[in-house]
């Protein structure tokens, strides 16, 4: 029996459906790092990107990271490069924000990268499939096959 991680198993799942489960997870990332948390008795939500920040140093680095995970996943599932300079430009942002001690708690709870990065994956993935429709390629997915 293969798992997940197994080649055997990604012999036998179609393209499209790994690109679906990759964005889901991706998406899954992003909302935790930036909203998996509603402070009570307000609509302000937060995530673990804010609570990283409270450990000095090494919080922000930790959170860079993981947001680089999803632009390197992103690149992996076609972002092209102007794409993925302005993800990178996000992530560079949110880090400038992280390090600065105490404002950097408060921007970011309203700079959110990470969502913001899964958005521009999702719409670059959706309008290649519109295009790829249009020129009546067979789409499975997001990926295009002539």
């Amino acid at each position: 029996m293969a798992y997940a991680g197994s080649a055997a198993f990604g012999d036998r799942v179609r393209p499209e459906v790994h690109e679906e489960v990759t964005l889901a997870r991706l998406e899954a990332l992003a909302r935790f790092l930036d909203s998996a948390l509603c402070v009570p008795g307000t609509s302000i939500r937060l995530g673990a990107d804010v609570l990283l920040d409270l450990l000095p140093g090494v919080g922000p680095l930790i959170s860079t990271g993981l947001s680089l995970y999803l632009v390197v996943e992103a690149r992996r599932l076609g972002a092209p490069g102007g794409m993925t300079a302005r993800m990178l430009a996000n992530v560079g942002i949110d880090l400038a924000i992280s390090a600065v001690p105490v404002a950097g708690w408060v921007g970011d709870v309203f700079y959110r990268a990470n969502l913001r990065n899964v958005a521009l994956l999702r719409r670059h993935l959706e309008d290649a499939a519109r295009r790829a429709a249009q020129e009546g390629s067979i789409i499975t997915s997001w990926k295009v096959v002539r």
